[in-house]
């Protein structure tokens, strides 16, 4: 009877079993439009979500959220109807910029900038690639895009451009392409790294893709990581406690609700409480210490929804 104990107490130790996902989720009141396939960003303690695909079509409007009044309101709308998009702020300054902007989904260039204090947008000088489902993080006052779709003919497809825009001199700089093109990507930056995960072929959501990759400021060079363990695209993330969290995307198959994180620490990824319901071009922005995950397609293609959901560490 010893012996048959020693080696139940091993196998228990070999493989435990899994663990309570860590993490909340509460929702909060929904957005004023229904959408998919929008941007976001955080200035002055308050969320802006812009444009995407509305049931009326391609939005130009701008609604914002008071996480302290737990109000919605709507500003002044983009000067064009944009959607994969992305949405920067530097020094208090919001910057939209690419995306496409129509339902025949033509890329463009286009670099506006809003000033929330005279609540005007001004156009900067544009992309040099025209692309959408691209991705945006910055760093040091700069804002670095990579990826995303152009045309090439008729036909979109990938590219592995990572352009530089830098908003107090209204330049653009090219950097080192990143090594997997691909479109409807996530980026995060932490450390001073600027951090590419997931994403598509040529916007196939039957060819997602688990790159993980970084590039490091410091040495102008791209770096590979452990893949995300579930391949999937049209996600977002956002850093929270030093570990990256990508959240929803989509395939042929359907919607993901998966919540993995990535911690650059450990060169490790970790499994979190997944969404209440899988989601696609979805937006998300940080505030204090909870994620606000908002909008995005319960259904792979052009479904579009007003969720606003929170999510928070135990």
């Amino acid at each position: 009877m010893k012996k048959i104990s020693i080696i139940i107490l091993a196998g228990i130790f070999l493989f435990p079993l899994p663990s309570k996902a860590d993490g909340t989720w509460v929702e909060l009141a929904s957005t004023p439009l229904k959408r998919t396939e929008s941007s976001s960003a955080l200035v002055d303690n308050k969320i802006y979500l812009f444009g995407g695909f509305t049931p009326k079509g391609i939005s130009k409007n701008v609604d914002v959220w008071n996480p302290k009044s737990g109000v919605w309101s709507r500003i002044i709308p983009l000067p064009r109807g944009l959607h994969h998009t992305t949405a920067s702020v530097v020094n208090g300054k919001l910057y939209v910029i690419g995306g496409f902007d129509s339902g025949t989904w033509r890329p463009v260039n286009v670099n506006y900038e809003y000033d929330p204090e005279i609540h005007r947008w001004t156009p900067k000088a544009p992309m040099p690639t025209e692309r959408g489902a691209h991705s945006a993080g910055v760093i040091e006052g700069k804002i670095h895009l990579v990826g995303g779709a152009h045309r090439k003919l008729l036909t979109l497809v990938n590219t592995p451009a990572h352009e530089v825009y830098d908003p107090k001199t209204d330049t653009w700089e090219t950097l080192s392409p990143m090594p997997t093109a691909r479109d409807h990507l996530t980026v995060s930056v932490t450390g001073k790294k600027l951090f590419a995960i997931g994403g598509r072929v040529d916007v196939d959501y039957n060819n997602n893709l688990d790159a993980n990759e970084s590039y490091d400021i410091k040495t102008g060079k791209w770096n590979r990581h452990p893949p995300l363990p579930t391949a999937r695209s049209g996600i977002t993330s956002q850093v929270l406690n030093g570990l990256i969290h990508v959240f929803g995307g989509e395939s042929g198959q359907g919607t993901f609700v998966e919540n993995e994180a990535y911690d650059p620490s450990t060169n490790k990824w970790k499994t979190f409480k997944p969404m209440p319901s899988g989601r696609h071009g979805l937006a998300s922005v940080l505030w204090k210490d909870e994620i606000h995950i908002l909008t995005g397609g319960p259904r792979p293609g052009g479904s579009g929804s007003d969720t606003h959901y929170v999510f928070k560490l135990n």
